[in-house]
């Protein structure tokens, strides 16, 4: 099936925005994909999808303790082309690798040679989506993303949104909540991928915008938009891709959320949610001996951060951005000092997000406002920096001439969450 390009631009203008040039270029990705499809499996009815990467604005390492989190959807996204099969069987081919990832519908039993693997997050959310009642079957498709991995933009989580979203629109009528969506991704990523995380990735790229988490309830989070143009604050949103590998950093990423319960837990309380800082600062000496310093400086830092990610919401509501940017930063300190997710114990050879954030924190001394911070996970990858415009060139040229051209990405909000791109064909034609 050919599409037809009128309704493709349209379509497209509706996410992406009607800028030539980006219109041009995301029309090229598209069809790109669909030639390739159709090479590969012939004339089909397709089915495109989209599903961006995230930037989390506040709320660092906050979700796994029932905490508040602060995210938005960005600029940058994966997508697809698509047909249904009758194989009960799902091929994807994705830009980058040499053979496809081919998951067999009726064998959906986590394996332990998959973990790491996409196949993982295609037999885990096939495997959540049948066990809460909903349908699935067989695809194929051509993916390519420009959330590169290790930036810190939840490129896993944008490819879980996504292939959620195709079983969603392909075998369930798009009748499958976008909090649903984001859970089965989850439930992927923890039981059949092996990385242990919170929801906060998967619900900012599923949703879409600016978006205000609240996490007590896991199960059925609370979202709030927050509606603040960054744009028009005359700032950009950057992020600098320090380096660093991150595979091997899933017992650093785990001992986060580990550490933390083991706080709640001394006081008879499962997530740190549940306890007070008060309560805290007087138990803290006997503690030392039994979760250890480290445990309790990672349950201050999740008690402040959530008070910080209130603040920062009622900032951006308030139009308030210098005191926004004043919460950013100590978001950034508080991650440093007490969250100790900047760089890997085991090795302090490598600390590309330290050295990035020195540079860039120089940077801002001298200039009248500006902010940065560890951005998502940690301990390897991106940086976030809010810079005044006038400054964003000489500051790329400063971080690129150490970590590389290409290492500085500016971004903007997006305000499309995942996807199905052929519900747009006919709007407003």
């Amino acid at each position: 099936m050919d599409l037809d390009e009128n309704k493709l631009q349209n379509a497209l203008q509706i996410v992406y925005g009607k800028e030539k040039a980006v219109l041009d270029s995301q029309i090229a990705r598209y069809n790109l994909l669909v030639s390739k499809h159709k090479e590969q499996f012939g004339d089909q009815e397709l089915h495109l999808f989209s599903a961006p990467g995230r930037t989390e604005l506040g709320g660092n390492h906050t979700d796994h303790n029932h905490g508040l989190v602060l995210a938005a959807s960005v600029n940058i996204d994966s997508i697809a082309v698509c047909s249904r099969n009758d194989k009960n069987l799902v091929t994807i081919f994705s830009e980058g690798h040499d053979k496809p990832f081919i998951v067999k519908l009726n064998d959906l039993i986590s394996k332990k040679e998959e973990e790491g693997t996409t196949n993982a997050l295609i037999r885990g959310i096939a495997y959540r989506f049948e066990e809460l009642g909903f349908s699935i079957g067989g695809f194929n498709a051509f993916i390519t993303s420009e959330v590169f991995i290790g930036s810190g933009l939840s490129s896993s989580a944008s490819i879980e949104v996504l292939i959620g979203t195709v079983f969603n629109a392909l075998y369930n009528g798009n009748e499958i909540s976008s909090d649903q969506i984001a859970l089965a991704g989850q439930y992927a990523e923890n039981n059949f991928f092996g990385k242990p995380c919170g929801l906060m990735d998967q619900m900012a790229c599923v949703v879409g915008g600016i978006i205000a988490i609240d996490f007590k309830n896991p199960q059925s989070p609370l979202i709030e938009k927050v509606d603040f143009n960054f744009e028009s604050s005359g700032y950009k949103l950057i992020v600098v891709n320090a380096g660093g590998s991150h595979e091997d950093l899933t017992n650093d990423y785990s001992s986060i959320p580990k550490e933390m319960k083991s706080v709640a837990n001394s006081f008879g309380k499962e997530v740190c949610r549940d306890i007070k800082m008060e309560h805290l600062l007087l138990k803290i000496k006997e503690l030392r001996s039994v979760v250890g310093d480290r445990a309790i400086l990672r349950a201050m830092h999740y008690l402040e951060e959530n008070e910080k990610v209130t603040k920062q919401v009622e900032a951006l509501r308030k139009n308030d951005f210098n005191k926004y940017l004043k919460l950013v930063n100590q978001s950034g300190d508080s991650s440093f000092k007490w969250l100790q997710n900047i760089y890997s114990p085991k090795n302090v050879y490598e600390q590309g997000v330290s050295l990035a954030l020195a540079i860039t924190e120089r940077y801002i001394d001298g200039i009248p406002e500006g902010a940065c911070r560890v951005h998502g996970g940690g301990f390897a990858g991106t940086i976030q920096v809010f810079l005044p415009v006038e400054h964003v060139s000489d500051y790329i040229k400063l971080i690129e001439s150490v970590f590389g051209t290409g290492s500085a990405k500016i971004l903007t909000i997006r305000s499309a969450g995942a996807v199905y791109i052929n519900n747009y064909f006919d709007i407003g034609t």
